[in-house]
């Protein structure tokens, strides 16, 4: 398992799909507050999976210190080598839950326009918080959003990533927001008790992105330990073949190999 980011601001991290990201942790030190509970999380299992920042009893950092940390890293960064491509709320959990989110990201917003106006502002969700207040403008005031999207059924979803939100609540949640990109981790463990990727599986999955109309389909399997030891990853002409079948029905998606991660940066 990887370490919790113990740190406001980690990175930047190399990725295929989002190019040079300097992560912003804006959960709790030493906490994993999530509220799912994937089996392939590099950060492990949540101990205590929660539903709101209440939940939460650890101090959640002020957007104040959030924006100040990320300025302060930006500063040393652009300009070098080393300079990031976009800003990514991620981390060691689910960012949304933070209880001040909107002003979170309209504090980054301000700070972005005036250190660097091009560099996009993205956030990695696992779409579970879609209906708590706030929470979808908040989203929409970013630039980007990847949001997990691992099956198109409730039992799939409880399998795969311990999700109590029944998924036809998701789905409605991601058909509001603006430009979304679906990412996608497809999973097998050799018990036979999770696999997402079936002919089944994968055909109801694409049958809910028809509903969301999402700009572009991330699709990729995992390269780190997982949270659950009997996990495997599914090989790349799998994924690759999935990606076909979603092309198929008009869909932009891609499959990424080797670099299918849980929650961090990516």
């Amino acid at each position: 398992m990887l370490p919790l980011q113990e740190g406001l601001v980690y990175g930047p991290v190399r990725s295929r799909r989002l190019g040079h990201s300097l992560g912003i942790n804006i959960l709790p030190r030493h906490v994993k507050a999530c509220t799912f509970n994937c089996s392939y999380c590099q950060y492990g299992w949540t101990k205590a999976p929660v539903r709101e920042a209440a939940d939460v009893v650890e101090t959640w950092p002020s957007p104040g210190a959030i924006a100040k940390a990320v300025a302060r890293r930006l500063q040393r960064l652009l300009g070098t080598k080393d300079a990031p491509d976009r800003l990514t709320l991620a981390g060691s959990g689910e960012p949304t839950l933070h209880p001040q989110f909107q002003d979170v990201v309209t504090d980054l917003r301000a700070l972005r326009d005036t250190m660097a106006p091009d560099l996009p502002l993205a956030v990695l969700s696992n779409s579970g918080t879609l209906d708590l207040p706030g929470v979808l403008p908040a989203l929409n005031d970013l630039d980007e959003r990847y949001m997990k999207l691992d099956g198109g059924e409730s039992a799939i979803l409880r399998r795969v990533n311990a999700a109590t939100v029944p998924v036809e609540r998701i789905v409605e949640g991601l058909k509001r927001l603006k430009s979304v990109v679906i990412q996608a981790m497809f999973v097998r463990d050799r018990l036979g008790r999770i696999d997402n990727a079936t002919d089944l599986a994968v055909v109801n999955w694409i049958g809910v992105l028809q509903l969301i109309a999402p700009k572009a389909v991330h699709i990729c399997s995992i390269d780190k330990p997982p949270a659950w030891p009997y996990l495997q990853a599914v090989p790349l002409p799998r994924l690759q073949e999935i990606a076909r079948r979603a092309q198929a029905v008009g869909l932009d998606a891609m499959a990424f190999g080797g670099v299918g991660r849980g929650t961090a940066a990516r």
